[in-house]
């Protein structure tokens, strides 16, 4: 079980943009995530008139490496780590290090 999915809000700890917040839009496979509107690049893209796209230059997000964020924890207002425990009917559920909140209950 991953603990930071696809829709969690995470705040980024480390880099340029340490301490904004963003949605994650995708988790890759190699241990990195894409943060909404985190870590942005420009892109310098060609146009092609037959599929209708246009040229020029595009923001877009750059995936972050997992362990440069940490998931948003509303009660605390901060970032937190989290846990995974099994319930008593054995489903296994995410909840934070510092007040035992469930975040998937």
């Amino acid at each position: 079980m991953n603990k930071i999915r696809k829709g969690d809000q995470v705040i980024v700890l480390s880099g340029r943009d340490k301490g904004r917040r963003g949605a994650v839009l995708q988790v890759l496979g190699d241990g990195r995530v894409l943060v909404e509107s985190i870590n942005m690049a420009k892109k310098h893209t060609k146009g092609n008139p037959q599929a209708g796209k246009p040229g020029g230059i595009i923001d877009r997000e750059l995936p972050l490496h997992i362990s440069k964020v940490a998931i948003w924890n509303p009660g605390a207002k901060q970032g937190d780590r989290i846990g995974i425990k099994t319930l008593k009917d054995g489903k296994r559920v995410r909840f934070f290090k510092s007040n035992g909140e469930m975040l998937d209950a």
